[in-house]
């Protein structure tokens, strides 16, 4: 027992062990109890949570229509997420890396939103799209321009949510490229400058292949970001109107908080998991087999 005790004590295990106690119990074993919770029927009050097999999976797919709506705009969110927060964050991360005059506080600036509360980034952006006393709205109808209900129009609720998604979030990614422009070979930028490369051969065939570790990162964390996005569509138009804004996580949210059907809740959230594993591990894998080829 004394040996067990000391073999343990040099284990790094030992360190490991506190953080990984708290990963089981604060994340993994909440993703298990909620795919057993998909089989089951619960309101949240009864003791009992009785099993009903694949009958929550049938109502979800088959009969719920909002579902579908919240699926597709969920991937219409993702696929946006993953075209415009990388760019716009990468082409801020190249701004502010120049020796520019006040860059600090430009950082600062751009990134402040990532750590404001998402409820007062949304009560923020809820005011800018007021139809009558708003700043957008003031703007266009100082140009003469139509105002449109920018939360109350279903065909546009939703890209209006989206751009204050981009604005709060698109700090975070150009912190990780600006990290990932520090780690860039400055000889290989001099000796392309020397032999007559421009700014974009530069950017193209030396600065681009030394962030593709960064890009994979910042796509990942974007795409992670982007399907489980609830708080911000929450606080702007709670799903409205006419569930034109309406989020796989906000509709798991709805069915169990609001519906009380915590089975059908469960079933939309491990919908959402299983396509957030079914996007990150091949594209991850994919990145890993492309460094190596690199290699």
């Amino acid at each position: 027992m004394a040996r067990l005790i000391d073999r343990m004590a040099n284990s790094s295990w030992l360190f490991v062990a506190p953080a990984l106690a708290i990963y089981l119990i604060f994340a993994i074993w909440p993703m298990i109890d909620v795919t057993l919770m998909s089989f089951q029927r619960w309101n949240g009050l009864d003791p009992e949570r009785p099993f009903v097999g694949l009958s929550n999976y049938e109502h979800i797919l088959f009969r719920d229509p909002v579902f579908w709506t919240a699926f597709v705009n969920t991937m219409v969110w993702t696929v946006l997420s993953m075209v415009f927060l990388p760019i716009i964050g990468l082409l801020l991360a190249l701004g502010v890396n120049y020796p520019l005059y006040g860059r600090s506080a430009m950082r600062v600036v751009f990134y402040l939103p990532v750590i404001i509360a998402s409820i007062a980034v949304a009560t923020m952006w809820r005011w800018m799209y007021d139809p009558f006393f708003g700043l957008f709205s003031q703007i266009l109808a100082g140009l003469g321009w139509p105002v449109p209900d920018f939360l109350g129009d279903r065909d546009i609720a939703l890209y209006s949510v989206f751009l204050a998604h981009v604005w709060q979030h698109v700090g975070f990614a150009m912190v990780l490229f600006l990290a990932g422009l520090q780690n860039v070979d400055k000889s290989l930028l001099e000796a392309s400058a020397i032999d007559g490369a421009g700014r974009w051969n530069r950017f193209r065939y030396v600065t681009l292949p030394a962030l593709m570790p960064t890009v994979t990162i910042v796509l990942v964390l974007t795409l992670i970001q982007s399907l489980k996005s609830f708080d911000i569509v929450y606080g702007l138009t709670g799903g409205g109107p006419n569930q034109g804004t309406q989020m796989l996580a906000l509709w798991a949210f709805t069915q169990s908080m609001k519906v009380f059907d915590f089975g059908r809740g469960g079933a939309n959230s491990v919908v959402l998991l299983v396509v957030t594993f079914a996007i990150v591990i091949p594209y991850l894998r994919w990145s890993q087999a492309r460094e190596e080829a690199a290699q």
